[in-house]
């Protein structure tokens, strides 16, 4: 987990097949990227399925977890276990002029989709390790299906951005939380 804190608010649990695919993700990531180590963010509570985790649409079932993305220093080195935020949230990987933006011009009222604007200067200034965050994405696509993984959020401009397309690779939704700020994968039933 990134943080004791998921585990002290009983945010970590994964039925065991999706225990097993983000076992299998971390294990490849350390093999592809020696001494990598893959970080969990919120997962599921406990109790029992249906019950949300706010501010999650969709954690309720032990079959959804979310993935820290990769980051290295400014020299470009990887920085191991490292998020930009305390959390491993609301640190958003900000699009390019040529991005795709499927929500630009969107103001819903009820949603999920906040953009944080006032917090973005507070977190460390880590760019993005593309490498390993888009070598995480093409396993989860490809090789992670045979475990079960079956829908892979993340924001379309960081898709298009990390050369990455896959069938299972999609975009949550305009009133859904972003995703350009952590890798959310789920198994199916």
């Amino acid at each position: 987990m990134q943080s004791p804190l998921f585990c002290v608010l009983n945010r970590q649990y994964v039925v065991p097949e999706l225990k097993e695919a983000a076992t299998a993700l971390s294990r490849h990531m350390d093999q592809a990227f020696p001494e990598t180590t893959t970080l969990a963010l919120d997962a599921n509570f406990p109790f029992f399925d249906g019950f949300p985790l706010f501010p999650h649409l969709s954690h309720s079932d032990g079959r959804k977890l979310d993935v820290a993305f990769f980051y290295q220093d400014a020299e470009g080195s990887y920085k191991d276990r490292a998020t930009r935020s305390p959390i491993g949230y609301f640190a958003f990987e900000q699009p390019r002029a040529e991005s795709i933006l499927p929500c630009r011009d969107r103001e819903d009222l009820l949603t999920l989709r906040w953009d944080l604007d006032f917090l973005q200067s507070l977190w460390q200034p880590l760019p993005l390790e593309e490498g390993r965050t888009a070598e995480a994405l093409r396993w989860l696509s490809g090789e992670g299906s045979g475990f079960g993984i079956e829908k892979i959020f993340v924001e379309p401009h960081l898709a298009q951005r990390l050369g990455v397309e896959a069938e299972s690779i999609r975009f949550q939704g305009c009133r859904a939380a972003r995703h350009d700020d952590h890798i959310h994968m789920q198994v199916g039933k």
